[in-house]
């Protein structure tokens, strides 16, 4: 069997290392000899996550450009030229058969002096608004993968293949009785919850509407399944409760999505396809301190095909209460919004993507 060698980069935060990753295994499954090794940012969680995976990782001295003027952006040129030197002489050293770039800042250099280098590139963009790191490396890259239709406005047609991002397995068929899981975690099956995500860290505006909302959740009869975050577990664990739970982390993320009935998360890549495959009615409360305002345009592509509802921070105090009573009472609204974001769900994105992959192989 060839030993063949992929080198992969992308990172930053979870949306770019956890696809990048999904890659990797999927590639190791289909090549078993195959060598691999990771690029990113030496000071990012990918220094953390990929040897969790199994995963050798080199790091970049490599930071995105801040949006205000600091000390910071003052050294981005160094490390730009840094960063590209360091990943010529991997690539030189490695001499991968395949490159393969899953955006964050960590993967422009590396994919660059790939392409340099002679070495076939895939790209993989997981928003419905391009990051400027794949929008760089388009023009030379052999194949890009992406998660939407409509992305020719960012990149050359004839390279653009629709596969969706890739999910974790456990996620693509969710088998759990709902009414079980609600009984496990000591919810009243007969209620209705309400799961509220705002990713590994915690979203702080979410955890304050839910803060607010308690009361209201209480009067219509709802249960609260609260993932907090790491980092608002002290300011929120007080509120554990008969009908509120609250965690730091969810670890059985199938079995919450099973006992969901409502969902409010925020609308990072990952998370959205992720909720396309889950196929609950969902409510999107956007990050607006994200590159480009990615999270609204994600959640926008889902609201324009009647998939879920959206509402901007702005828009919470005013209109949060009146959108989820509507749709806790209308079953008909909850069922369209089911069907419809199911419809959008690509549970082969990880096999579609590696089919590209092998097609550059020599």
């Amino acid at each position: 069997m060839d030993k063949f060698k992929f080198i992969l980069s992308g990172g930053g935060t979870g949306g770019h290392i956890y696809p990048a990753i999904s890659i990797a295994n999927e590639l190791k499954q289909r090549y078993p000899n195959a060598e691999f090794l990771f690029v990113g940012a030496k000071d990012k969680m990918e220094m953390e996550k990929v040897p969790n995976a199994g995963y050798k990782i080199e790091g970049l001295w490599i930071s995105g450009l801040q949006r205000k003027l600091t000390f910071k952006n003052a050294l981005f040129p160094i490390k730009v030229i840094s960063s590209l030197l360091k990943s010529r002489n991997i690539i030189k050293q490695f001499k991968p058969d395949v490159a393969i770039g899953t955006g964050g800042f960590a993967s422009g250099p590396l994919l660059k002096m790939a392409e340099r280098a002679g070495v076939p590139c895939v790209l993989q963009e997981q928003n419905s608004f391009a990051g400027i790191t794949n929008k760089l490396l388009a023009a030379k890259a052999e194949k890009i993968c992406v998660a939407y239709s409509g992305m020719e406005k960012f990149f050359p047609k004839d390279k653009i293949v629709l596969t969706g991002n890739p999910v974790r397995k456990d996620l693509v068929a969710i088998k759990h009785d709902a009414k079980a899981v609600k009984a496990a975690y000591g919810l009243d099956e007969t209620k209705p919850v309400v799961l509220v995500l705002g990713g590994s860290l915690g979203a702080r505006r979410i955890n304050e509407l839910i803060e607010t909302e308690l009361s209201f959740f209480r009067a219509n009869n709802v249960q609260v399944f609260w993932q907090c975050g790491k980092l608002y577990e002290q300011d929120y664990k007080k509120y554990n409760s008969e009908d509120v739970k609250v965690q730091a982390f969810i670890n059985e993320m199938d079995k919450a999505y099973a006992m969901a009935d409502i969902i409010i998360s925020r609308a990072g890549a990952g998370s959205v396809s992720e909720l396309c495959l889950v196929g609950k009615p969902v409510l999107f409360v956007p990050s607006p301190n994200v590159a480009e305002d990615h999270q609204t345009k994600n959640a926008e592509a889902l609201v324009k095909k009647n998939a879920a509802l959206m509402l901007k921070e702005t828009e919470l105090e005013s209109q949060f209460e009146p959108a989820f009573k509507g749709l806790l009472d209308s079953k008909e609204q909850q069922a369209t919004l089911s069907n419809n974001i199911k419809q959008l769900g690509m549970p082969h994105a990880t096999t579609a993507i590696v089919d590209e992959i092998e097609k550059l192989l020599k």
